[in-house]
């Protein structure tokens, strides 16, 4: 099973496994420190390149990227208030303020200090949760699984940002795609247009590039040019004293908890956890009018909040095969890519592959606060690169990346198609994550359709007297009709500048 010691302990044992993860850290404090290069592109554009190594080698890469991007985010928000990810936009609410007063220093050690602390205690819920997810795996069948699919599709409401219809539109567009290619079930072409290249899909991952890597680099460059750092920044006194680190604690534990909840939730993402955490640490705090201030109860409550997410999002993306939250969904890809299938029964199929995907996230957090701590003055000269030189190494990469998959020129088109297509539909408001979400699951819910269909010989009550397949479609009628029961959020919330990315 996932929780056997040796399985989780085998990963800490191969120096292979310490490198990928050190590849992807490295990687991951690049794409996460500079403001716009997101965790989901960083993702992205690496995923391609990881066809030539082995899975457990491709997820220590990935998920080490995955780790030290949502850190390094805050390393912007706290230095230039700007968020250098969606998920570390309440960084910036307490720690912008710590950095004027002269601490940024011990901002940025909160920063990675949560951040280790979120991860934990997330992966301690995630193998917790391993037995009963496993256990529940034999009980899928096509019914279970379209219903799964169904739930995942209807978090397109909750991935729509301000506009519902424009998400509606985006997920359409996606499904769209999703049927491009060979019938799963009777092997007809459809929708290919004579093109043999079209017979396998729309390739996942090159869209993927376009869409979160190449886009975002037309975005930056018809936008105004990024804050430049001061170069008077103190990035010394990186602990907090013991008489500040007392109260810190149950902080810290409270933003985790809301994290790894949120992080569960298909599709609600690390920003809106940070938030959350944020908010409840207020109201719970003893000093609430210190909070936007430079409080370190709300900066420790928003890093733990964002991290924590990491953990809670794969309980999601590993055990149903439904993304979490945008990186969740390129990881999703990457597994597909290794010929691995995310959803219960990878718990019971490969229960080392599970194991080692938890190890190695432990493993990124550790690398991740060693250098936190030790490398601040390093992530705050990453601040001054200057942009021309990025947006030429990520389009290179990107579409080298999307060649190099399958030797194929088809997937450098659908690349530049899939940026310049993320780039018109961002420029207009259109959210990308219903796109995605539509991409990932629309064959999953057609082909389990079919086969529950043809299984009980055309009737429709196999998908309401199967209890999990009721519940999960009962989940997905409650996620469409929550936003007509929620209410706005707390007006009470600092501004920030937030950056137009996709939290999905």
């Amino acid at each position: 099973m996932p929780g056997d010691p040796m399985l989780l302990l085998a990963p800490m044992l191969s120096p292979d496994a310490w490198l990928y993860v050190l590849i992807g850290v490295c990687l991951g404090v690049l794409f996460g420190s500079l403001p716009g290069f997101t965790a989901t592109m960083g993702l992205a554009v690496l995923t391609p390149f990881t066809f030539w190594v082995k899975p457990d080698q491709a997820m220590a890469m990935l998920l080490g990227l995955l780790v030290s991007a949502i850190f390094s985010g805050g390393v912007p928000a706290i230095l230039l208030n700007t968020p250098g990810t969606p998920a570390s936009i309440a960084m910036t609410w307490d720690g912008h303020p710590l950095a004027r007063q002269g601490r940024a220093g011990l901002a940025l050690g909160l920063n990675a200090i949560g951040a280790f602390l979120g991860i934990f205690l997330s992966l301690v819920v995630l193998l917790i949760a391993a037995l009963p997810l496993s256990r529940l795996a034999l009980r899928f069948g096509p019914a279970e699984y379209f219903a799964v699919a169904v739930f995942g599709l209807s978090t397109i409401v909750g991935v729509s940002g301000g506009s519902m219809l424009k998400g509606l539109a985006t997920g359409l567009l996606g499904l769209l795609l999703a049927v491009v290619g060979l019938d799963a079930i009777t092997g007809y072409p459809r929708f290919t247009f004579g093109q043999p290249e079209l017979l396998d899909g729309v390739s996942f991952i090159p869209v993927m590039v376009g869409l979160f890597g190449i886009a975002e680099v037309f975005t930056q460059m018809v936008n105004a040019p990024r804050q430049q750092l001061d170069g008077s920044t103190q990035t010394t006194n990186m602990l907090p004293t013991r008489e500040e680190a007392r109260p810190l604690w149950m902080h810290g534990l409270r933003g985790s908890l809301m994290g790894i909840w949120i992080g569960i939730m298909p599709a609600a993402g690390a920003d809106v956890g940070a938030i959350l955490a944020w908010d409840q640490s207020r109201r719970f705090s003893k000093t609430p009018e210190k909070f936007g201030k430079g409080s370190l109860e709300g900066l420790i409550a928003a890093t733990t909040g964002a991290n924590a997410g990491i953990g809670g999002s794969l309980v999601t993306t590993l055990a149903l095969g439904i993304p979490g939250d945008s990186a969740g969904a390129v990881l999703i890809g990457a597994l597909l890519m290794h010929g691995l299938q995310p959803g219960p029964l990878l718990f019971r199929n490969r229960p080392d592959l599970v194991a080692t995907i938890v190890a190695l996230v432990f493993m990124a957090s550790l690398v991740t606060l060693v250098w936190g701590l030790l490398g601040a003055r390093v992530l705050a000269k990453i601040l001054k690169i200057k942009d021309q030189y990025l947006w030429g190494t990520v389009l290179a990469v990107a579409l080298g990346g999307s060649y190099a998959l399958n030797q194929s020129t088809g997937d450098v088109w659908t690349a530049l198609i899939g940026g310049v297509l993320g780039f018109l539909l961002r420029q207009q408001g259109f959210p990308m994550g219903p796109l995605v979400l539509a991409l990932i699951l629309g064959p999953m819910a057609e082909s389990n359709l079919r086969r529950a269909l043809a299984l009980s010989e055309g009737s429709m009550a196999t998908f309401v007297t199967r209890p999990i397949s009721l519940l999960f479609l009962a989940l997905g009628a409650l996620t469409l009709l929550w936003p007509l029961f929620s209410k706005g959020g707390d007006s009470r919330l600092p501004d920030s500048s937030v950056p137009d990315s996709d939290t999905l």
